[in-house]
Parts: structure tokens; C-alpha cells; sequence
């Protein structure tokens, strides 16, 4: 059957008016392709390049070309490859309307596969059969950039797991770990320095307020009294983040806990002169490309040790440009926490590199006793990998939360682990931590009315505060309180509840709100502006200027950054914002809006994230079946790389 036809004429019958802007209109309406963009289970960008792959081969078969549109749209939607055997029940999962999935001509998927396999657009002898877009393994179907990414990830990863460093005395590392993991609440941050000690590879996992950053900061003070005991160089170290605002916090973070260590004066200068970038900044921007750097294999980076947080945030393309950028001499220290969400583009990279271990003791017998000595820490008495792998021998996770407790943290497990009764359980108890109000956030009146009454009342405290020219209280205020939503719009969206809860304040007439930037104004910076040092992600608050006028403050560390808002582009007010882009801060109160049930974003990653930006209370509204919604589904992300560093029989993440 032919893939294209004639276009057509805009107000065709047969065309919905909600599908205009969907639906390729050159397609052939009884095509593969043209019923499958019908039904919103592909876009036009990925019908588009797929229609033109086919065209350049030559094929003819509608099958290929369906192939090859689900292999665009896999990483569209967060996935590595396209499992041809599987996708018709993970698209009837997505976004699609099951019923209308179901309705579609699917190919049987093991003549698919065979037709795939014969394709000329299609390699499945990777290396040997050149200039082919797309790789089969197997039933899963790659673009052929995502897997040449997917295996340089997972081969550089395992020569670097096999690697020790040649600079470490246990002796001087012990005593040196001893003194600045003092105790027994230090012993689990300890062990995981170890391993970054011992390994040219280490992976600290953890869930927030397990002390990740405070391990590297302490970590880092044991490497440099290494050298500096050796009479070598203290090492050099770079700092980095998938986003601005997460390095700016995680230099914030090393600085604050260096200021405190009992260390020689010299080497806590050196840890509090570091600073810290993207990931992208760090690896240079290279003109004219989005994807390529400055640095990669033929010109790495200088660095002896590089130290990356909010790993879970990087997607699978750029582990790939920054684990051949790195040296494989150096040591790599990966962090995160893998239970949070994932990059918004294609893999789950921190998830698939800590796989069992996040549940699981996976070192090795000879890795354990080595780590045990100079750490002073056995290992857990948990249940350990039958099977060790060398990847297991590099990763560490931290269990023990040092921030929150009480029904706070077991509302945060219960999520984590997938058990809605537990949750609920937790929500039902009375306890000044946990609020639950069961009713649909969006449209039940009651509870937008607690919502905004919660909002609102913070919203007059903070403009209150700036008045009163309290900068630092008017700062601790804008943390105070914070409304989460799993959308941007819609009726539950971000921008919605922004909206309300400032017309309410501005409303106030006790306020006298007259102007845009009113003195009071919590500000989220939209967009990195490195003239200025705000980076996306940035929260400040606007307030009174000595000599007359207004200035947004943001926080720098210990320091006070002062910007006016002349020179302030691309911000938005704050009073509620996403999950996802609340993930990495934390609040003394958050207030989270559920979605509808069918929402494809309610997910466990996005609940548990939700959950634990708060430090001491959680309002949370939405339906039990919302709740149960976001707790028992997963985000289900089609990757290879479990499997290639942990083995077939890995479980999946």
C-alpha cells in the first residue's frame, strides 16, 4: 500500500478539528502510518523521518516504515529503543486511548521483527553494515546514535569498574576516613567514601537527606590529605550538575561542610575555592552543536577527579559525551538518587548503573573486606547478590535519612517501595506531619478553597516580610512554603495556581499591591543567564531598595546576589511550580495537587519526588485512586544498559 497521498485540503471532513495540528496530512489515511498518526500514537515528526528513511532505501513495505516511526518516537517519549514485541501494550499504556490502540492494524511482532531484520535501513550486525540508521537487537529496535551511546556508556563504565587507582595508603586513607566520618551516624557515608577511595568509579546513591553531598565533601578532604601526605599535588576536581541551580547548590554544599572540618587550613581554602558548573558548560560548548564538545576522547578533561550530582537528571546522550571526555585515570563519582525522576529526554541512566544495588549488597567478597577495613564498616547484613559483577563492587547506597522521620519519612518509604496501603495508612494517621485531603484538587471546591487559604496566607507572610526589610527572613520565608503540581497547565497546572494565588494577594487590600514586581514577589529564574550567575531553577524574592526602588535578591551560598529587575528577562512568579522542576530544593511545608488517575505522569518517581521536598510537612490533595495511581505505576523507560552492566538477569529498575 503507498505510504502518501495527495494533501489534503484543509476542512476535510474526515479530519477532526482537535487532530489539525497532528495529523500529517499527505498520509494516506488507510496506511500504517496514516492510521497510526490518526490515532495519536505517532506525531508528525516521527512519521516525517521515517517516511523519509524508507524513501532514501527504496522500501515499500508499510511494516518497515511503522518500524521505523516507532524507533523516532522512543526516545520522543523517554525510551532508549522500541521492544517490537512489546510495544503494542506499553503504547496502549501511554497517552493513547486503549480502546482506539487496540483498534489498529499491528503487525504480528515476530514477522515484524523478520521484516525489520531484512530492511536495508536496519543493521543487525552493528559496525559491519555502515551507514544504517537503525540497529535491531533482538526485538528492540534502536536509532543508531542511541545505541553506539548506549554501548559507549556501558563499556567505558566497565574498564573503569575494573580499574583501581595507585595512590591510595590504607593507613593514612583509614585514619584520614576515621576522623572525618567520626561515629557511628557517619558509618554508612563512611563506607561510601571508602569506595570512592578505592575505586576509579564510585556510584553514591541515596534518597534525600541521606547525606550525599556531605560524603563527597569529606570524601574530597581525604583525597587531598592523601596527596598532601604523599608530598604530590593536591588533585584537581571539578564540580558538576545536569542543570545550573543543582551545581550551584552542590558547590554551596561542599563549601559549607569544608568551612567545618577539622583540616589543615590550607587544604579546607582549597575545597572552598571549588566551584561548580553544568555538565554542559564543563564539557564546552562546541559552536554550531548541540550534542558535540570541546572535550571527548581526543582532548579530555584535565581533571583527576570529576564529582557529578543529580545524576538521575542526566539523559543517555550526554553520559555518553561525558564518560569519554573523562580520563580513565581519573575517578568518576557519580550521585543521585535513582527513585527520583529521570532525565525528561531518552534513558535512566543513574537507575540502570545502581540497578540491584539500590536493594541489594552487590560487592564482591575481596571488594567488601577491602572497603570493611579501611572504612571500619562491615557490610550490611542485608540480602547480598549471589552473582557479584564489577559494577557492583563501585556502588554504594545511603539508607539512613538525616533530615525527616516520624509519619514524614514513612509516607516517603511507602511510596519508594510501591506499597499503597502503607501510604494510605500513613495519610490516615493523625500526625502534625502528614495532611491528606481525599478530593480532586482541580475541580472540588472545598479543597481548592484549603489550597489557596494554605497559599495565599504564606504569600501575604512573604510580601509582609520584604516589607519589613528583612532579607534574610524574607529568603527563609520564599522556602517556607511551596504548592507542587504534576502539570505546567490545565486546570491542576502550575500556571493556573499561580495565577489564583496571586490575584488573591494582590487582591488583599491590606497589602496595597499596585505593580508588577511588588516588593514581596517570589521570582523563579526560567532560563540560565551566566552574565548574571542565575541559572533555571533560581528562586529569589523581590524587595525594597536602599534610595527608593526594588531589587530581586537570590542567595549565593553564604553570599547575596542583588539583580535588578531591568536586567531580569526570563522569570515567573513562584508561588507553585512542577515536581519537576521542585526536584533538588526543599521546603519547610509543600502542598502537592494530584492529577486525575489517567494522567500518564502520576508515577511513583513523581510522587516519592514530591513527597520529599519537604522538611517538615505535607499537604498533600487528591483522590485514593489518584494516590494509589501514583504509587503503584512505575516509569516504565526502554533501556539496554541495565542489562549490559548487570547481566541478563538483572531485574528491571
Amino acid at each position: 500500500m503507498s505510504l502518501l497521498v495527495t494533501e489534503l485540503e484543509p476542512g476535510d471532513g474526515d479530519l477532526p478539528d482537535d487532530l489539525s495540528s497532528t495529523v500529517v496530512r499527505s498520509l494516506d489515511p488507510g496506511s500504517l502510518l496514516g492510521s497510526f498518526n490518526r490515532a495519536g500514537v505517532l506525531a508528525p515528526s516521527d512519521i516525517h523521518v521515517a517516511v523519509r528513511l524508507v524513501r532514501l532505501a527504496g522500501e515499500t513495505d508499510g511494516s518497515v516504515a511503522l518500524g521505523a516511526a516507532f524507533a523516532v518516537r522512543a526516545p520522543r517519549v523517554g525510551h532508549v529503543y522500541v521492544d517490537l514485541s512489546t510495544v503494542r501494550a506499553t503504547a496502549s499504556a501511554g497517552e493513547e486511548d486503549e480502546a482506539v490502540v487496540e483498534t489498529l492494524a499491528w503487525p504480528d511482532p515476530e514477522r515484524w521483527i523478520e521484516k525489520m531484520a531484512a530492511s536495508r535501513i536496519v543493521s543487525t550486525s552493528p559496525g559491519s553494515e555502515e551507514g544504517r540508521p537503525l540497529v535491531l537487537e533482538g526485538p528492540a529496535l534502536y536509532l543508531d546514535r542511541l545505541w553506539r551511546d548506549e554501548i559507549a556508556v556501558a563499556d567505558d563504565i566497565a574498564a573503569r569498574t575494573s580499574s583501581e587507582p595507585g595512590d591510595t595508603e590504607p593507613v593514612r586513607a583509614a585514619e584520614a576516613l576515621a576522623r572525618l566520618f567520626p561515629g557511628d551516624r557517619s558509618a554508612e557515608q563512611r563506607r561510601a567514601a571508602a569506595t570512592a577511595v578505592l575505586r576509579r568509579l564510585a556510584v553514591i546513591a541515596g534518597g534525600p537527606g541521606t547525606g550525599k553531598t556531605t560524603t563527597v565533601a569529606r570524601m574530597l578532604a581525604a583525597l587531598f590529605e592523601q596527596a598532601a601526605a604523599a608530598g604530590t599535588r593536591p588533585p584537581l576536581v571539578a564540580l558538576a550538575a545536569p542543570t545550573g541551580k543543582a551545581a550551584a547548590r552542590l558547590a554551596e554544599a561542599v563549601r559549607a561542610e569544608a568551612s567545618g572540618l577539622e583540616i589543615d587550613a590550607s587544604l579546607r581554602r582549597d575545597l572552598e575555592a571549588l566551584d561548580a558548573s553544568t555538565v554542559h558548560r564543563l564539557l564546552g560548548f562546541r559552536p554550531g552543536s548541540t550534542t558535540r564538545f570541546r572535550h571527548d576522547a581526543g582532548d579530555p578533561l584535565p581533571y583527576d577527579v570529576v564529582v557529578v550530582d543529580e545524576t538521575s537528571m542526566l539523559p543517555l546522550w550526554l553520559m555518553a559525551r561525558l564518560v569519554e571526555a573523562v580520563r580513565r585515570d581519573a575517578r568518576l563519582v557519580l550521585i543521585g538518587d535513582p527513585e527520583q525522576l529521570a532525565s525528561v529526554e531518552a534513558g535512566v541512566v543513574l537507575a540502570d548503573v545502581v540497578g540491584p544495588a539500590g536493594h541489594l549488597t552487590t560487592a564482591s567478597s575481596r571488594v567488601a573486606a577491602e572497603r570493611a577495613e579501611l572504612s571500619g564498616v562491615a557490610e550490611p547484613e542485608t540480602s547480598t547478590s549471589t552473582a557479584p559483577t564489577a559494577i557492583g563492587d563501585c556502588v554504594v547506597t545511603l539508607r539512613t535519612n538525616h533530615r525527616f522521620s516520624g509519619a514524614l519519612a514513612e509516607l516517603a518509604e511507602a511510596v519508594r517501595s510501591g506499597d499503597a496501603e502503607r501510604a494510605l495508612e500513613a495519610l490516615r494517621n493523625p500526625d502534625p506531619g502528614i495532611e491528606w485531603i481525599a478530593a480532586d484538587g482541580s475541580t472540588d471546591t472545598d479543597a481548592q478553597g484549603v489550597i489557596l487559604e494554605r497559599a495565599t496566607s504564606h504569600g501575604r507572610m512573604l510580601v509582609e516580610a520584604a516589607r519589613s526589610g528583612g532579607v534574610e527572613s524574607s529568603l527563609l520565608a520564599v522556602d517556607g512554603f511551596r504548592l507542587l503540581c504534576a502539570h505546567r497547565r490545565g486546570a491542576a497546572g502550575a500556571t493556573t495556581w499561580n495565577d489564583h494565588v496571586e490575584r488573591l494577594v494582590a487582591g488583599d487590600p491590606t497589602l496595597e499591591v499596585s505593580s508588577a514586581w511588588y516588593v514581596g514577589r517570589p521570582v523563579i529564574v526560567t532560563s540560565n543567564d551566566y552574565a548574571l550567575r542565575l541559572f533555571n531553577g533560581d528562586v529569589g524574592v523581590v524587595l525594597p531598595r536602599e534610595g527608593g526602588g526594588v531589587e530581586a535578591v537570590f542567595r549565593r551560598g553564604g553570599d547575596l546576589l542583588s539583580v535588578s529587575p531591568s536586567l531580569l528577562g526570563n522569570v515567573a512568579t513562584v508561588y507553585a511550580m512542577t515536581i519537576h522542576k521542585a526536584q533538588g530544593s526543599e521546603f519547610d511545608e509543600v502542598a502537592i495537587v494530584l492529577p486525575d488517575p489517567s494522567s500518564r505522569v502520576l508515577t511513583r518517581e513523581l510522587l516519592y519526588t514530591a513527597v520529599t521536598r519537604a522538611r517538615h510537612r505535607v499537604l498533600l490533595v487528591g483522590t485514593e485512586d489518584a494516590l494509589r495511581a501514583g504509587v503503584e505505576r512505575r516509569i516504565a523507560r526502554a533501556s539496554g544498559l541495565l542489562h549490559r552492566l548487570w547481566g541478563p538477569d538483572a531485574g528491571g529498575s
